[in-house]
């Protein structure tokens, strides 16, 4: 397990189950210091945790107990409390390995007592694994030890050292089992004792440590194209064909990008740095320069060199590369994980009836229509609203597609028209619009939805159970509808990798990124709530306390026995037990059930103390949810100290809005008529648009020109920029002006500047063109099937394929071809001139 993993619950159980209690004190202390939080709120968090309760239902339920701590700080408390466990666990068996070997000292057990990460404690640990097999263990076993230690000790020459050796017949290991070694004559004799000498001093940690850390400041990693033949197959990795730059600074994703391209075997990587400084330091520790006779001093300088160039060298080239990587997986599965919740919080069009229209040319555009429950609605003789029109080329129909698409919009009332945003999504937005202003008795809004992962749906499980009496290429309409209906509950039903808004999320820890996906959409789920009648398995699962099999069991046992009529009920169904129904209960939502505390997030742990309210006024609960003014009227003070739970407050204000929807509300962008393409646009043109993904290095905005436009970082504000995220957000409606176009490769650069602040240097522009929307830019954005001429992969592979080719170009030439340019004349920002903007997004990619 690497030092970043994330453990399941059952291995953290297991853990602190090893651990003592002085332990666990110390844990709960360190945690309580690096989070800025009290001891007793750790201490709080984590009884209950450790007895199964979930992070959701402590931040929603038990605030009272871990004094109001809200769900991101218990998700770091969760996170980081199962990392210390498992590092104590492993401090506990790396003490005790080498206390069994007799190798314990005080300074180890500091060492490992103040190690920080797994990386660390393996590192104090290394020297004393045991190598059967090694030269080192080898010579040993063949009596060459005292050799050695006479040449370490004495001054003596290595030749005269070896003058009483006796050549073994046989060698035994500690084991007792017979090795294969030949130190038959001197020269190997020497190279055994030399290995002697060399796996001794590897054990001076302390040494260790300061040449990682001096190497760490001045090596350089370098990259370079695997072979000629790769240089065309790898064009979308041409930043790195010749690259080097200092590993220290090495931004996190350009090392992923560079990992990427060793793994596709298109680029070699390698750690260059200087070898005598570190010679020179492990001769002055042994005092090797001191040493007698020449011929002594001359094969211990051998073994120096030896320890630095064949032992420590490697290893500190891959801890640190290690260190990085870790470091840069982290980064990235978070910006995932960010975009991911603002995704699946974003704003509901709500109870609407949706045209979902899936566009499409060679096999025409499918529609599907939904009713405000999300059911695909059915026609007089009971069949799926849906139909399928060709009005654009080869076939042209567009006459015969208006008057189908009229006609349903008439007939079934339409409020929203839901428009994927693949191919041909811009010129079926304009055909409908054309419908719209024709027909005054129409009233429908149309919107452009991110289809990402609609195939990805259309084609699973899930879809074959819910929609199974319709065709797979008509699913998709049916989920882009429901997607502008309830975003939350449609995107839970797709592998978020399939969403598209990752960065690298092939490259990193698959466990740990699904780990920290599922708890930003159970979190999501959890602060919106379910309709436990209408609720799918997919998103069911998502509830606290629920995994898929008892998902299955409620969605299966309300088609047997019909809607749950109180939360009560749910506890009829298999296999949701008493702890199950306490974690979910909150979360589910009954609707016109026989108790109306049942739609609201009041758990009914607490329905006894709602009781006690109504008493305390003479009303009946119908009189109080939703009339404030009556709840602020009621004297709570003799009720609070009954509560331990959750406090009278929090669940007065559930009362006063019950089931408040935490998302913003509804509003969509308004894309320009007249731009259609990236031919229609032009720079200076001002554009409403969307925020699709949020990077490292900036955002990507959708325009309605089948590609997105990047604003980077250096572009989104006159001020310095850290972070992305803290400006802008996916969903988000921004206003953005056309910088640069790259028609010929599909690039839009964006400013979020006014326009006053633009920059007076030309090239500025073009280095925005350089940045914006690679892979994804030069194909449709559509998920669908290779017929359509579509990208027949999930948009979340072209969305790593394009981050690769944005990567900086950061070598010191170019830093030297930076620093010969004058400075950017517009407001100072920390990102620095055009050769760092163009060394923070990269200028290639892949000609297709």
């Amino acid at each position: 397990m690497s030092s970043t993993d994330t453990l399941t619950p059952s291995q953290a159980s297991t853990n602190a189950q090893v651990l003592d209690a002085t332990t666990h004190a110390n844990i709960h202390d360190k945690l309580a210091r690096a989070l800025g939080i009290k001891t007793a709120q750790v201490n709080a968090f984590v009884k209950l945790y450790d007895e199964g309760a979930t992070v959701p239902f402590i931040a929603r339920y038990r605030k009272e107990k871990t004094q109001n701590l809200d769900d991101a700080q218990l998700r770091a408390l969760e996170k980081s409390l199962n990392y210390e466990r498992d590092m104590a666990t492993r401090r506990l068996k790396i003490t005790e390995l080498l206390s069994t070997q007799g190798n314990l000292t005080d300074e180890l057990q500091t060492r490992i007592d103040n190690a920080t990460s797994k990386l660390e404690l393996e590192d104090i640990y290394l020297p004393y694994r045991p190598r059967r097999r090694s030269p080192a263990a080898k010579a040993r076993a063949a009596g060459l030890d005292a050799a050695a230690q006479a040449i370490l000790t004495q001054e003596i020459t290595p030749t005269d050292a070896l003058a009483d050796y006796q050549i073994q017949s046989s060698v035994t290991d500690d084991s007792g089992h017979e090795i294969d070694v030949d130190f038959s004559d001197v020269e190997k004799q020497l190279a055994g004792v030399q290995a002697i000498i060399v796996d001794e001093w590897t054990q001076a940690l302390d040494l260790l440590d300061n040449l990682r850390n001096g190497f760490a400041k001045t090596a350089s990693i370098v990259s370079n194209v695997a072979s000629e033949e790769k240089r065309e197959v790898g064009e979308k990795f041409k930043d790195y064909f010749e690259h080097s730059e200092s590993l220290a600074r090495l931004p996190n994703h350009r090392l992923l990008a560079m990992l990427r391209g060793r793994q596709e075997n298109v680029l070699g990587l390698k750690v260059e740095g200087e070898d005598t400084p570190f010679i020179e330091k492990i001769i002055s520790h042994f005092n090797v320069d001191t040493t007698a006779p020449d011929a002594r001093r001359e094969f211990l300088t051998e073994a120096a060199s030896s320890l630095w160039k064949d032992k420590w060298r490697p290893h500190i080239e891959h801890r640190l590369l290690t260190e990085k990587r870790l470091t840069a997986e982290a980064d990235a599965i978070e910006v995932f994980a960010n975009n991911l919740q603002h995704l699946l919080m974003s704003a509901p069009a709500g109870r609407k009836v949706i045209l979902g229209v899936d566009p499409g040319i060679r096999h025409g555009v499918k529609m599907a229509i939904i009713d405000a429950q999300g059911h695909v609605m059915l026609d007089n003789e009971d069949k799926p609203v849906i139909a399928t029109v060709y009005p654009f080329a080869p076939d042209n129909k567009i006459d015969e597609a208006k008057a189908v698409i009229d006609k349903l919009l008439s007939t079934y009332q339409v409020d929203l028209v839901a428009i994927g945003n693949g191919t041909a999504s811009r010129e079926t937005d304009a055909m409908i619009k054309e419908i719209l202003a024709t027909n005054d008795t129409l009233s429908a809004n149309v919107v452009i939805v991110n289809e990402s992962g609609a195939s990805v749906y259309s084609a699973s499980e899930l879809a074959s159970d819910e929609l199974a009496n319709l065709d797979v290429s008509v699913r998709g309409a049916v989920s882009i509808a429901r997607r502008l209906q309830d975003p939350l509950s449609e995107l839970v039903k797709v592998d978020p990798k399939a969403i598209g808004v990752g960065q690298y999320q092939h490259d990193v820890n698959q466990s740990q990124l699904a780990d920290s996906l599922d708890k930003v959409t159970q979190d999501s789920v959890n602060a919106v709530g379910v309709d436990v009648n209408t609720a799918s398995p997919a998103i069911l699962a998502h509830i606290a306390g629920l995994n898929r099999n008892v998902a299955q069991q409620i969605v299966t046992y309300r088609k047997e026995h019909g809607a749950f009529d109180s939360r009560e009920a749910l506890k009829n169904v298999p296999r949701l037990g008493v702890k199950t129904f306490e974690q979910a209960a909150g979360f589910l939502r009954v609707h016109g059930g026989s108790n109306p505390l049942d739609a609201t997030g009041v758990h009914p742990e607490s329905y006894a103390l709602v009781d006690s309210l109504l008493t305390q006024t003479g009303k009946a609960l119908q009189d109080i949810i939703g009339n404030e003014g009556v709840l602020n009227t009621i004297d709570t003070t003799a009720l609070a100290a009954n509560d331990d739970n959750i406090s009278v407050k929090a669940i007065l204000d559930e009362l006063a809005r019950p089931a408040r929807d935490p998302r913003p509300e509804f509003k969509t962008a308004s894309f320009r008529d007249d731009v259609n393409s990236i031919k229609d646009l032009s720079e200076g043109m001002t554009l409403e648009g969307v925020v699709t993904n949020v990077t490292a290095f900036g955002c990507f905005v959708d325009v309605g020109v089948h590609q997105d436009g990047l604003v980077h970082i250096s572009q989104m504000a006159n001020d310095f920029v850290a972070d992305p995220m803290n400006r802008v957000k996916p969903g988000d409606i921004i206003s953005v002006r056309v910088i640069s176009i790259d028609e010929k490769r599909g690039r839009i650069g964006f400013s979020m500047k006014p326009e006053a602040e633009k920059s007076a240097r030309p090239a500025a522009k073009s280095a925005e063109a350089n940045v914006a929307n690679d892979d994804k830019a030069s194909r449709p954005r559509s998920n669908r099937p290779a017929a359509d001429k579509r990208a027949s992969k999930p948009r979340s592979n072209r969305q790593d394929g394009r981050q690769e080719n944005r990567q900086d170009k950061s070598s010191a030439t170019n830093r030297s071809k930076k620093a010969a340019k004058p400075e950017n004349t517009e407001a100072p920002n920390k990102m620095g001139t055009l050769g760092a903007l163009l060394k923070e997004a990269g200028v290639t990619k892949a000609k297709k």
